[in-house]
């Protein structure tokens, strides 16, 4: 009896750390560019239309999955065009058909978007940007930069660029 009861914790144990050890379905991923970088949860398109539709227009989003996404300056440079200060930043995105509205705000470890009203007050810095529509579908929310250190923002068919420096 106490070999069948041991053997069912250590079953019971063996089968927690295996589902615990799985990957997230957004794992999260890092972008660095010079003196600048993104920290975001890479959701995965999986057929569905994103903007419009799982990301409405005129809302704010996280701009990613799970935690909202962080952008880290190393030093004061601009982004997209304003100055900014050294520090990190919670990233926000207010999608639109032909521009988004990119927010920085200064209160971090935010999960998702869902608070945003609250702390709205804490933007540091809004940007519009022109998003353009991709002949290619991109599956995977994708951070990238330049060689000129301009941030890349794809998702689905839709692109930003955010000029930084």
């Amino acid at each position: 009896m106490k070999k069948l009861m041991l053997m069912s914790v250590v079953l019971f144990t063996a089968i927690s750390f295996s589902c615990g050890a799985q990957t997230p379905a957004s794992p999260k991923a890092t972008a660095e560019g010079k003196d600048v970088s993104v920290t975001y949860g890479q959701p995965s398109k999986k057929g569905r239309e994103i903007f419009g539709k799982l990301e409405p227009f005129g809302k704010v989003w996280r701009a990613g999955a799970n935690e909202a996404t962080e952008i880290t300056f190393a030093k004061d440079t601009k982004f997209g065009g304003k100055e900014i200060k050294a520090g990190t930043y919670t990233l926000f995105v207010t999608p639109n058909a032909s521009e988004w509205m990119v927010i920085l705000n200064s209160e971090r470890k935010q999960w998702g978007a869902y608070k945003y009203e609250e702390i709205k007050a804490k933007d540091v810095l809004k940007v519009n940007v022109p998003v353009k529509k991709l002949d290619n579908v991109v599956e995977k929310l994708t951070y990238r930069f330049t060689g000129n250190n301009e941030l890349v923002i794809e998702w689905d068919q839709t692109q930003a660029t955010i000029p930084v420096g």
